[in-house]
C-alpha cells in the first residue's frame, strides 16, 4: 500500500526580486566576499557600489571584476560614503568585532559573516553598539533563510514533528595544514568550531534552543586550533543534539530532526540549497528546492530579507536576532575551552 502524501508548504522567504533594494559596501574582498558578491548581482536586485580592502589593488580589481562602481583606500572611506547603506564585512573572524564596531560608529547597518565574532563576549558588543546607534546589524547565517529552512519550519509549526527531540549534524572540509593560511592561525580565529561548527551548532539552537550541558571531544593541530571535534548537547527536556565539525576530513553535511511525531532528513550539504525528506506516522513528504540556485547562490535569500527587514524598519532580524548569534558562540565557548583551545 502507498503511504500517504505529506502536503509541503510554500516557502515563506523573501522574494529575490521586486522588493526593497539595498546599495552595499564590501569590505575584504576575498573569496566569501567573491560568492556573495556573485549572488546578489546574479539573482537578487540588490547591489554592491563600493569596496574596500587592506590592498588597494585587489580592491580595483575585485571592482573590476563585479562592476562595483566605487574602490575605497581604507574601510574608513567606505564607512563614510553616504551612499553606502549598509556594510558587508568578510573579513577573517578575528577582525569582526572591530570592523562592525567601526561601520556601526558612522551610523551603517552592518551584515557580518559568520561567526559574527570570536567570542560570546565580542557579539555582545557587537549587538550593544548596534542598538545603542539605530542600525541594523546581523550574522550572516544565509541557511537560516533557504527556502528549504523556512518549510522544514512551518511543517513543525503544522505539528508534522512533534517536540524536536533529536538533532544531527556533521560539517567538515579537508585542509591542508603545510597551505597554512587563516583555518590554521589562532590569531585569525582559525579552527573547525568557529570556521564550520557554527552551522550545526547554529542549527541545534534553531531546533532545540540553548542547552544545559555541553560535552566537547575533539583534537587540535600543532598551530593550536582544534581540527575536529564532537559534541554532545544536553537540554532539561531530555533532547539532545550530537553534532561534529572537522578541517581534517569531508564529511558528508547531513543533518536531521527527529521529533516525537515524526522526523525530517536534510539533503546533504544541510548548508546549501536543496531539499528535504519528511515523515509523520505513516505519511511521507519531500521539498525540492527549485529555484536552480546552488551551494553559495543561496547567500541570495539573506541579503533580500536583509533588505526587507531594514525597509520595515528592523534593526534585528526577527528569523536570525542577535541574541541567536551570541548564544551559538556561548556553546562555541563551551566547546573550545573544554577543548583547551587559548587563542
Amino acid at each position: 500500500m502507498t503511504a500517504p502524501l505529506l502536503t509541503m508548504p510554500t516557502p515563506r522567504t523573501a522574494p529575490l526580486r521586486g522588493g526593497p533594494v539595498l546599495n552595499w559596501g564590501v569590505t575584504a574582498p576575498g573569496g566569501i566576499a567573491t560568492d556573495f558578491v556573485h549572488a546578489l548581482h546574479t539573482h537578487t536586485d540588490q547591489r554592491v557600489i563600493a569596496v574596500a580592502s587592506r590592498s588597494v589593488d585587489r580592491a580595483h580589481e575585485f571592482a573590476r571584476r563585479h562592476s562595483i562602481a566605487r574602490v575605497h583606500e581604507d574601510y574608513a572611506a567606505l564607512y563614510d560614503d553616504e551612499q553606502v547603506q549598509i556594510v558587508y564585512i568578510a573579513a577573517p573572524h578575528s577582525e569582526h568585532r572591530r570592523l562592525a564596531l567601526d561601520a556601526i560608529a558612522a551610523g551603517r547597518h552592518v551584515l557580518i559573516e559568520k561567526p559574527i565574532a570570536v567570542s560570546a563576549d565580542e557579539a555582545r558588543d557587537i549587538a550593544a553598539a548596534a542598538r545603542a546607534a539605530g542600525v541594523f546589524a546581523m550574522e550572516a547565517m544565509w541557511t537560516r533563510f533557504l527556502p528549504q529552512t523556512d518549510v522544514m519550519l512551518h511543517l513543525h509549526e503544522d505539528g508534522v514533528i512533534g517536540d524536536p527531540r533529536l538533532v544531527i549534524a556533521d560539517l567538515g572540509f579537508a585542509a591542508d595544514p603545510r597551505a597554512g593560511g587563516r583555518l590554521f592561525d589562532p590569531a585569525l580565529g582559525g579552527g573547525a568550531l568557529l570556521d564550520l561548527g557554527v552551522y550545526p551548532v547554529w542549527l541545534s539552537h534553531l531546533w532545540l534552543g540553548a542547552p544545559t550541558a555541553i560535552t566537547a571531544r575533539g583534537t587540535l593541530t600543532a598551530s593550536g586550533v582544534d581540527q575536529q571535534s564532537a559534541l554532545v548537547l544536553d537540554y532539561a527536556s531530555g533532547a539532545q543534539a550530537l553534532l561534529s565539525a572537522s578541517i581534517r576530513v569531508t564529511s558528508p553535511g547531513s543533518a536531521s530532526v527527529s521529533g516525537s511525531q515524526g522526523g525530517l532528513q536534510v539533503d546533504p550539504s544541510f548548508v546549501f540549497p536543496g531539499g528535504f525528506s519528511a515523515e509523520h506516522g505513516d505519511a511521507r513528504g519531500r521539498f525540492v528546492d527549485v529555484s536552480g540556485l546552488t551551494h553559495r547562490d543561496g547567500m541570495a535569500w539573506q541579503a533580500a530579507a536583509v533588505a526587507q527587514h531594514i525597509d520595515d524598519g528592523l534593526r534585528e532580524s526577527p528569523l536570525h536576532p542577535l541574541r541567536t548569534s551570541i548564544d551559538v558562540l556561548a556553546t562555541i565557548d563551551e566547546a573550545r575551552r573544554q577543548l583547551a583551545i587559548t587563542a
